[in-house]
């Protein structure tokens, strides 16, 4: 029950947090550096602040990887098999997904199984297993290939000058 009570407030904390914070009228973080806002209802990215600096997450606040093994605009996804159990990919119900303060190019390509799976400047998007909550950042640097990846689209393979806690 206590477990239960305490999971709880910790992902009541995390939701007021990505929400509650303001940002600029286009939707990106403002220049203070603060959080996003909640992104629209209908969008299937947004951005938030972490110790990696301005990240890219899903509607929820659940960060997005990029795969060093993915080759950007080919249109096809390295990860197969196995590695979807562990990578599960960003998916959209539309070849167009929106995007709240996202900078790079918004895009899908169809996996074999004829989902569409989201592309941020051509690469594939993925999720990690390993991460729990909202803001979790545990798949960062797993195998020296997958990376949190920011608005732009480029994987942040190194935290932001002055980062500690890396």
């Amino acid at each position: 029950m206590r477990r239960t009570s305490i999971l709880t407030t910790v992902l009541a904390a995390g939701l007021v947090v990505l929400s509650g914070c303001g940002s600029d009228d286009d939707g990106d973080a403002g220049a203070d550096g603060g959080t996003s806002a909640a992104p629209e209802a209908d969008a299937v990215l947004a951005t938030a602040e972490s110790d990696l600096g301005t990240i890219v997450v899903d509607a929820e606040g659940m960060t997005v990887y990029v795969f060093d093994n993915d080759t950007p605009g080919s249109g096809e996804s390295s990860c197969t098999g196995g590695c979807l159990e562990a990578w599960p990919p960003v998916t959209s119900d539309t070849d167009s997904p929106a995007a709240d303060g996202i900078s790079g190019d918004v895009g899908t390509i169809t996996r074999d199984d004829g989902t569409e799976q989201v592309t941020l400047d051509g690469r594939p998007l993925y999720f990690w297993q390993g991460d729990a909550a909202a803001g979790d950042t545990t798949g960062q640097g797993v195998q020296d290939v997958w990376w949190v990846v920011g608005p732009d689209g480029t994987a942040i393979s190194a935290p932001p000058a002055g980062a500690d806690g890396y």
